[in-house]
């Protein structure tokens, strides 16, 4: 039997990126304050003790040069993995990300790749200052050349973390900041792998399929739990998207053949977001077996207000729960 370990999501962030270190010294993680100090979060906390200043170091606060050395540092054979201490403040860097790293297999027609994982703490929920609680993946996602990762447990940041570390080509790393430790989850003490794309049928079910991804998932399972003490006959298929790009298709499509409604869950705001491109594939793919429109709850489209307003933006369990039985109830 295999040994396994207790962690919440930024432990689970720690133990990959050290296991992946000490399987392959091509491995190099930086970014501001991820040395000495281990991150503003601790994501990197003792490792550079481990692993050296050659292999784990501080960055200057300049997000251009973060991402822009990372390029070049894969190109020359390296791994490098690095952190944008907040994804609000990540705009200086994405020249580099999408004009070079999203490119170079296309630029070198597949002679070379880029392999390198950007990560980001992300989203709201922490009473945060402006530019520190934002959900940015559909401007990531809408880059040919980049793959998108959204991590909601433990289990999956880690195998996640390991599968972006090992993919060919660069890969953005999102880390919801709100459930970085808001839980504990026994996982596996070894390496593992979850395969990038393929998302995580969190709970079956045959009246609704409800697609959500970060820490929009336990939003959602508090708000399965609330429809099932006053509803308990709706059935709610709950799945994890995990990846953002590639997205599974198949997964979504099945399961909305087989319940005939759809919800889209997500922190971001509405306005041409993730939730816009799975309801348009589904009506592509799956129109006829709609039973009702489908129906999306997102943040607003406003910047994420400061503390005393930011409730106000988040999508509530509540919220979540209205609308499912609303859809759930929904006649044909």
């Amino acid at each position: 039997m295999s040994k396994t370990i207790i962690v919440n999501n930024i432990e689970a962030v720690t133990n990959a990126l050290d296991l992946n270190m000490e399987k392959d010294p091509k491995i190099i993680v930086y970014g501001e304050d991820a040395g000495f100090e281990g991150g503003v979060f601790r994501a990197t906390q003792g490792l550079q003790a481990k692993y050296g200043e050659k292999r784990i170091f501080d960055s200057p606060i300049a997000e251009t040069a973060i991402v822009g050395t990372a390029v070049g540092a894969s190109l020359a054979g390296l791994k490098p993995v690095v952190e944008m201490q907040f994804s609000g403040f990540c705009f200086p860097g994405l020249m580099n990300l999408f004009t070079h790293a999203a490119r170079y297999r296309n630029r070198s027609r597949g002679r070379f790749t880029c392999p390198m994982v950007v990560r980001m703490p992300m989203g709201g929920g922490v009473k945060a200052l402006e530019h520190h609680s934002e959900s940015l993946e559909a401007i990531f996602a809408h880059i040919p050349g980049l793959k998108v990762v959204m991590p909601s447990t433990p289990y999956d940041t880690k195998g996640l973390l390991t599968a972006a570390i090992n993919d060919p080509d660069p890969v953005v790393f999102f880390e919801p900041k709100r459930i970085y430790r808001a839980f504990k989850q026994e996982i596996p003490e070894e390496l593992y792998e979850i395969e990038l794309g393929k998302a995580n049928v969190v709970t079956s079910g045959n009246d609704l399929t409800l697609v959500t991804f970060g820490a929009s998932v336990h939003d959602s399972l508090a708000a399965i739990e609330q429809v099932k003490k006053t509803n308990p006959n709706i059935s709610v298929e709950l799945i994890d998207l995990r990846t953002i790009k590639p997205w599974d298709r198949q997964t979504v499509i099945n399961s909305v053949k087989k319940t005939g409604r759809l919800m889209i869950v997500h922190e971001a705001v509405k306005s041409f977001s993730v939730s816009a491109e799975i309801i348009t594939t589904v009506n592509e793919k799956a129109f006829y077996s709609l039973k009702a429109a489908p129906v999306r709850l997102t943040g607003w489209d406003i910047t994420v207000p400061y503390a005393l307003g930011e409730t106000l933006h988040m999508v509530s369990p509540e919220r979540i729960a209205k609308e499912i039985i609303t859809l759930a109830n929904t006649k044909e």
